[in-house]
C-alpha cells in the first residue's frame, strides 16, 4: 500500500514538474511576444521619426506644377477639345471618352479638372465623394501568372509570403484594383495604348458588366471558415462602375477597334507658335522674371507643346539668376535652344506673292495636325507623244506602327496625278503627252496623293496657262475623272493650318462643308467642281487670251466655263 502511495507521488510531482516546464515555455514565449514588440515599436518608432524629418525637406516647387492649369480657361488652345470634353462627362450621361493629342497639351490637367464640374452639375451621377484615379498604362505590370494586376485586381492566396492570420488559416484574400478604386468616379488611364492585349479585353468586359470578377483556386464555396465578405466578393464581384478616359499620342488606327466603339474619341490639337508664347509669358510671370520679346519668338519657333515651353523658360531663369538679372534675354533662350539641341518648328508660310505653277495644297500627317502643303508644277512642251511625268519629293511608301506589327502603306499621288491629266486634257483641249511634267512637293510629306488631287490640277493648269496662282488661297479635294471635287478627312485640322499659315480662303470640298466653318477666322468656300476653283484662284495678267473650257455635259457636271487666261511672257 505504502508502494502504491509512493508511485502516485512520483506521477504527481512529475505533473507538477510537467505543469511547471510548460508554464515557463509558454512564459518564455510571451515574454519574447513582448520583447519582440517592444522592439517592433522601438524600430517603428525611430522610422516614423526618419519619416518625420524626411517629410520636413521640401524643395521649391518646379515651374511645372506652378503653372499647371487650374481652370479650363488655363488650358491654352484646346477650346473645341475640352467642349467636347465636358459635353461627355458633365451631363446626366456620362462616356467612356478616348483622348488623343501631342505630348504636353493638357490632356491630363483636362481630365482632372472635368470631374470637379462634373460634381457641382445637379444633373450629373457623380457625387462630391466620386474620386479621380489615375494609372499609366506604361508602369502598369502584366503578369501573366496573374499574381499581381494594380488594374483589375489581385487575390493573395495563402501560399504567398505575408499573407497573414487569415493566409495561415487558408482563406484567399481578394485585393481591389484601380478599376474598383474608381467606383462611382473616373479612371484615368495615361498613354491607354500601351496596355497589353490581354488587360485591354479584361478591361473591355469590366466596362460592359461594370463589375470585375476575381479567381482562385483556393477559394471554396462552401468553406464555413471563409468570412461573408470573401465569400461576397467572390460570389459577386467587386464593384467597377466608372467612366474611363484614356489619354494617348498614338494615332487611332493604332488602338484595338473594340476599345474606339466603346468610348467617344475626343481630339486635343497641336499648339500654335502664338500660344506657345502665352505659356511662356505665363510662365515667366509666375516666377517673377520678363522675358524679352525675341526671347519669346525664339522658344514659339523651337517650342512644339506647353511643357517644352515651360522647360525653355525654367532653364533660362536659371541662367539669368546665376548672373543676377530679372530678364530673360534672346541670347539666354539660345543657349538653351543649342544646349538642349532643339529643332524647329514645322511652320510653313504662304508665299509673299502669286507664282506660276505653285499652289498652297493642305496635308495631315497625324489625327490633330495639319500642315500646309506646296506644290510646284513645271510644264515643257516636247515632241508629240513623247511626254514624261516626273514626281519628286513625296513619300510614296510609309510604315505605320500598330498593336505590335507594322503595316506598310503605299501612295496614291501618282493615280491621283493620272486622273488630273485626264481631266486638264479635256479641259483645255490638249494632249497631255506632248508635254514633260515635271511635279514637287518639297519637304518630303507622306502625301496619300487624292487630298491634293485639286492643288496638283491648279499647279499643272497654271503651269500650262501660265498664269499664277492666288498665293493667299489653300485648297484640298479629290479630283475625280469627271472633274468633281471629292470629299476627304482631316478638312477640320486643314482649315486650322491654312489659317495659321496666313492664308485668307480655303477651298474644301462641297461634301465637307459644315455650317461651323462658316464662323472660322478664315473664308472657307466649299466647291463642286474644279472649274469653280480655277475661276477663283487663278490671278488675271495685263495680256489676256480667251480659253474655252471643253467639258462635255454629263449628270451631276457643271455647265462648261470661259473665262480669260492669260499668256506667259
Amino acid at each position: 500500500m505504502s508502494g502504491l502511495y509512493g508511485w502516485t507521488g512520483l506521477f504527481g510531482l512529475l505533473q507538477i514538474a510537467l505543469a511547471v516546464i510548460i508554464g515557463v515555455y509558454f512564459w518564455n514565449l510571451l515574454r519574447n511576444q513582448r520583447g519582440n514588440k517592444v522592439a517592433v515599436e522601438k524600430e517603428s518608432s525611430k522610422e516614423m521619426e526618419e519619416l518625420h524629418r524626411l517629410r520636413s525637406l521640401s524643395l521649391t516647387e518646379p515651374l511645372a506644377e506652378k503653372v499647371r492649369p487650374a481652370t479650363f480657361t488655363q488650358i491654352i488652345g484646346q477650346e473645341e477639345g475640352l467642349k467636347a470634353l465636358r459635353a461627355a462627362l458633365c451631363g446626366p450621361n456620362p462616356q467612356h471618352v478616348l483622348l488623343y493629342g501631342p505630348p504636353g497639351v493638357g490632356k491630363t490637367a483636362a481630365a482632372r479638372l472635368v470631374l470637379g464640374e462634373a460634381k457641382n452639375n445637379r444633373f450629373s451621377p457623380f457625387t462630391q465623394e466620386a474620386k479621380f484615379v489615375e494609372v499609366d498604362a506604361t508602369t502598369l505590370r502584366f503578369d501573366e501568372r496573374g499574381i499581381a494586376d494594380p488594374l483589375l485586381g489581385t487575390v493573395h492566396d495563402p501560399i504567398y509570403q505575408g499573407a497573414g492570420p487569415l493566409g495561415m488559416a487558408g482563406i484567399p484574400q481578394p485585393k481591389p484594383g484601380a478599376v474598383t478604386k474608381a467606383h462611382g468616379g473616373i479612371l484615368f488611364i495615361d498613354e491607354i495604348g500601351e496596355l497589353h492585349p490581354v488587360q485591354i479585353n479584361k478591361l473591355l468586359k469590366v466596362l460592359e458588366d461594370r463589375i470585375v470578377f476575381l479567381e482562385s483556386a483556393y477559394y471554396n464555396s462552401e468553406e464555413r471558415n471563409i468570412p461573408r465578405h470573401i465569400h461576397e466578393i467572390f460570389q459577386k464581384g467587386l464593384p467597377a462602375d466608372f467612366r474611363l478616359i484614356g489619354a494617348t499620342t498614338r494615332q487611332p488606327e493604332e488602338l484595338p477597334p473594340a476599345i474606339r466603339s466603346r468610348c467617344l474619341e475626343i481630339y486635343f490639337r497641336i499648339l500654335s507658335p502664338a500660344e506657345i508664347s502665352t505659356i511662356a509669358l505665363n510662365a515667366t510671370a509666375r516666377i517673377g522674371f520678363e522675358i524679352d520679346p525675341k526671347a519669346l519668338e525664339a522658344v514659339s519657333a523651337f517650342a512644339v507643346n506647353g511643357r517644352d515651353a515651360v522647360n525653355m523658360v525654367q532653364l533660362a531663369a536659371g541662367i539669368a539668376q546665376v548672373e543676377g538679372k530679372k530678364l530673360l534675354d534672346v541670347e539666354d533662350m539660345e543657349w538653351v535652344i543649342n544646349n538642349s539641341r532643339l529643332l524647329p518648328r514645322l511652320e510653313r508660310r504662304i508665299p509673299e506673292q502669286p507664282q506660276i505653277g505653285v499652289v498652297n495644297g493642305l496635308a495631315v500627317y497625324g489625327p490633330y495636325l495639319g500642315a500646309l502643303l506646296e506644290i510646284e508644277a513645271i510644264v515643257t512642251p516636247v515632241e508629240p507623244g513623247k511626254g514624261r511625268l516626273t514626281i519628286t519629293g513625296i513619300i510614296e511608301e510609309e510604315e505605320v506602327g500598330a498593336q505590335g506589327r507594322t503595316l506598310r502603306r503605299k501612295g496614291a499621288a501618282r493615280a491621283s496625278v493620272e486622273n488630273v491629266l485626264t481631266v486638264l486634257g479635256r479641259l483645255l483641249g490638249k494632249n497631255m503627252r506632248n508635254y514633260d511634267l515635271h511635279l514637287n512637293f518639297p519637304g518630303g510629306f507622306p502625301v496619300d496623293g487624292p487630298s491634293a488631287g485639286v492643288g496638283i490640277a491648279v499647279a499643272i493648269y497654271s503651269a500650262l496657262t501660265g498664269r499664277p496662282v492666288d498665293h493667299t488661297v489653300a485648297m484640298t479635294g479629290e479630283l475625280s475623272i469627271r472633274g468633281l471635287v471629292c470629299p476627304v478627312g482631316g478638312v477640320t485640322v486643314k482649315i486650322d493650318a491654312a489659317r495659321e499659315a496666313g492664308a485668307q480662303k480655303v477651298f474644301i470640298p462641297q461634301k465637307n462643308w459644315q455650317q461651323i466653318y462658316s464662323n472660322r477666322e478664315i473664308e472657307v468656300i466649299p466647291v463642286g467642281h474644279l472649274t469653280e476653283i480655277l475661276e477663283k484662284a487663278i490671278v488675271e495678267n495685263t495680256k489676256h487670251v480667251q480659253v474655252q473650257l471643253r467639258l462635255e455635259k454629263e449628270p451631276g457636271m457643271i455647265n462648261p466655263l470661259s473665262f480669260n487666261a492669260k499668256r506667259g511672257n
